[in-house]
C-alpha cells in the first residue's frame, strides 16, 4: 500500500517575514499592498483570531485588526525558501508533487526500506525545515492524497497526523463537509441545507443526489468521502509560469504611465529567473481596466531571456496590441512561461551586450538578496515611482 504524505509550511509568507524580522516575531501581520485595492497575501497566525484571511480585501483586514503591522511581500525572498524546502523534500523521494511555493505531495513508498515509515519520514523533514530554514511544517500521512491533505491541515502549526492503511474511512466519516476538495465557501451553505454535514454524509448519499448536486463531479466526490483515491504523485517543478502585478491605488492612463509599471514588473521577474537560474521563452502581460475587464496578450521568443531589458521590449511590444484609448487601468502585469532551467544557451557568435544584461541581472540579483529588499536596486525611469 502506498504512503503518501502531504507537507505544508505554517503561514508561509508571513513566517518568513517573522523569521527575517525580528521585530514581527509573535505579532499580528498581514503581507500584502497597502493601498485600498489590495488584497491579502498572507496571514500570521496572531493575526488569524481576528478573522484576516489570505485573499481578504486589505480594507477588510485592517478593519478586523486595525493593530497589525502590513508588510509588503517579498517574493523573490519566499521563492529562495521554497527552493530550500524542496530540496528537503527531495532527500527523501524523487515523487514530489507541488502544489504551490509552500506545499506539495511526496511519495514515500519506496523510501520506507531506507527512511523508515511515514511518520518518521515526515518527523524527519519536518526537523530539518526547523533546523535548516527556521521556519515550521505541517504533514499529513495517508494511503492516498485526499486524506493525506486534510490530514496536513487538522493540528496547524507545526502538526502531524497519520492515518492508518485500514482507517481512512474511519478517520474521513465525521470530518465537516467543507473539507471537501472543491467546495467553496458559496456551495457549503447549500449542502449543509440539504442534510449533507459530514464527509461521512457525502460517501453515503445516493449518486443520483449527488450528481444533481455536482453534476459530473458527483461520482468523485462520493468515493473521495469514502477516501477511494487511487492518483499517484505526479513529480514536477513547482513553478510553471513566474511572473509580477499589481493593482494600484490611483488608476493608471497612458501609454507612459502603463509602460513604466511594465517596466518594474519585468525587472521582478528577470530577477527572480536569476535567482531560480531559470530562463523563458514566452512572456505576456495583462492589464485590468478600472471597470475589471481584463486583457492579455503574449509573445514566444526566439530564445531563452531573462534579463529585464529583453523581457521589457517583449512587453512594450504587447502592450501596443491592447487598446488603451484613454480607458483607465487599475492592474498590470508581466509573467513568463516556457521555462527552461539553467543559464540561456549559448550562441554560435556571442553576444556581447546579451552577456553585459546578464552580469547586470546577477549583480542587482546578489545586491537584492543581501539587503533583503526588492527596492535596493532598480532603474532610474523608476526613481520616481511611489509604490
Amino acid at each position: 500500500m502506498k504512503t503518501i504524505l502531504h507537507v505544508d509550511m505554517d503561514a508561509f509568507f508571513a513566517s518568513v517575514e517573522q523569521r527575517d524580522d525580528a521585530a514581527l516575531r509573535g505579532q499580528p501581520v498581514i503581507v500584502g499592498g497597502r493601498s485600498r485595492r489590495a488584497v491579502v497575501v498572507a496571514a500570521s497566525y496572531e493575526v488569524r483570531p481576528f478573522g484576516v484571511r489570505s485573499a481578504m480585501p486589505m480594507a477588510e483586514a485592517l478593519r478586523r485588526a486595525p493593530h497589525a503591522i502590513v508588510v509588503r511581500p517579498h517574493r523573490d525572498r519566499y521563492e529562495a525558501v521554497s527552493a530550500a524546502a524542496f530540496g528537503i523534500f527531495r532527500r527523501y523521494t524523487p515523487l514530489v508533487e507541488p502544489l504551490s511555493l509552500d506545499e506539495a505531495f511526496l511519495d514515500v513508498t519506496a523510501s520506507r526500506a531506507l527512511f523508515g515509515d511515514g511518520e518518521s519520514i515526515a518527523r524527519a523533514i519536518q526537523r530539518e525545515i526547523r533546523a535548516e530554514l527556521g521556519l515550521t511544517a505541517s504533514a499529513g500521512v495517508a494511503p492516498c492524497k485526499f486524506a493525506a491533505k486534510i490530514a496536513s491541515d487538522l493540528r496547524k502549526p507545526d502538526g502531524l497526523v497519520v492515518v492508518p492503511p485500514d482507517g481512512v474511512a474511519a478517520f474521513l466519516d465525521p470530518l465537516p463537509v467543507e473539507l471537501m476538495w472543491g467546495l467553496g465557501p458559496k456551495t457549503a451553505p447549500r449542502i449543509r441545507s440539504l442534510g449533507y454535514r459530514t464527509l461521512g454524509d457525502l460517501a453515503r448519499a445516493e449518486p443520483l443526489a449527488l450528481e444533481s448536486l455536482f453534476g459530473r463531479r458527483g461520482q468523485t466526490v462520493a468515493r473521495l468521502a469514502r477516501g477511494d483515491d487511487g492518483r499517484d504523485v505526479e513529480a514536477g517543478d513547482q513553478r510553471q509560469s513566474i511572473g509580477a502585478e499589481e493593482t494600484y491605488d490611483q488608476d493608471l492612463v497612458g501609454l507612459e504611465a502603463i509602460g513604466r509599471t511594465l517596466l518594474a514588473h519585468a525587472s521582478r521577474v528577470a530577477r527572480r529567473l536569476t535567482n531560480a537560474n531559470a530562463s523563458a521563452r514566452t512572456v505576456a502581460i495583462k492589464i485590468k481596466y478600472s471597470d475589471f475587464d481584463v486583457r492579455t496578450r503574449a509573445i514566444t521568443l526566439p530564445e531563452p531571456v531573462r534579463d529585464t531589458d529583453t523581457l521589457y521590449a517583449a512587453a512594450i511590444e504587447l502592450l501596443a496590441r491592447i487598446p488603451l484609448q484613454g480607458r483607465r487601468v487599475r492592474l498590470t502585469g508581466v509573467s513568463v512561461r516556457a521555462i527552461a532551467w539553467g543559464p540561456p544557451p549559448r550562441t554560435l557568435v556571442p553576444d556581447p551586450q546579451a552577456q553585459r544584461r546578464q552580469r547586470i541581472e546577477e549583480v542587482a540579483a546578489r545586491i537584492v538578496d543581501r539587503y533583503r529588499d526588492d527596492r535596493a536596486v532598480t532603474r532610474a525611469t523608476l526613481l520616481g515611482r511611489i509604490r
